[in-house]
């Protein structure tokens, strides 16, 4: 054991600093061999998992196991940021700078003089300083940023919240409108069970006629961006 592996081994706790300088240690020429083989791409799908295990924790409403999964999160941001520091690419510092400095700039009710009143208005501000930083000035910028990685049907609602606030007309429409007139006549409990009802009817549906319906609805997600980009042009 070289010596700021034994130091590092005989602390009784540990600061986000003491995280750095072990995961720089597994990287480097002494250390894991497992570890220094890695990639962003190796090590992709492990962040998707430990994501994923984090919010089986809060929905399970177990603190114990939520801390170990935030840990295991941590462990994978600080493990990409490390790679992308022996890259010459950025640094775990530059990561929180950039964060502190979108958080500062979005929260002007705190960190400069403008006023809100309520929730409401903080949200209006966000997505009206999002845009401005963002330079968007079309409408099918207003799907930036929407992950491509996200499960369709998280894409698919996001798409549909951003086509809303910017006034789209979709070609989904009326079938929209068709869908929204039946479950304004539901009480609330009746809209959540129809709609996953109509969900896993369309799953089952879907398997029946050989469609993969995560694809499937990806592709319609595409074609509304394709669309929208077009006619911006």
């Amino acid at each position: 054991m070289n010596k700021e592996a034994e130091l590092l081994a005989a602390k009784k706790s540990y600061t986000v600093d003491d995280l750095r300088a072990v995961m720089k240690l597994l990287r480097s020429e002494n250390g894991c061999p497992w570890d220094r083989e890695q990639t962003h791409e190796s090590i992709r799908n492990d962040f998707l998992e430990e994501a994923y295990e984090a919010i089986e924790a809060i929905d399970t409403k177990d603190s114990e196991l939520l801390r170990e999964e935030l840990g295991d999160v941590l462990l994978q941001v600080v493990f990409h940021t490390q790679i992308s520091s022996e890259d010459g690419d950025f640094t775990f510092d530059d990561v929180t700078s950039d964060l502190c400095r979108k958080l500062i700039v979005r929260h002007p009710h705190i960190f400069s003089d403008v006023r809100v009143d309520g929730v409401d208005d903080v949200l209006t501000n966000w997505d009206k300083i999002k845009q401005e930083t963002k330079g968007r000035k079309k409408e099918s910028q207003a799907f930036e940023g929407i992950c491509k990685a996200l499960p369709s049907l998280t894409r698919a609602s996001k798409l549909a919240k951003r086509a809303e606030k910017a006034e789209m007309t979709l070609d989904q429409a009326d079938m929209i409108a068709d869908l929204d007139s039946k479950l304004a006549e539901m009480s609330e409990d009746q809209r959540s069970k129809y709609v996953g009802d109509l969900l896993f009817s369309i799953a089952a549906a879907s398997r029946h006629y050989k469609i993969e319906a995560e694809q499937a609805l990806y592709d319609s997600c595409e074609r509304i961006i394709e669309k929208k980009t077009r006619e911006d042009e």
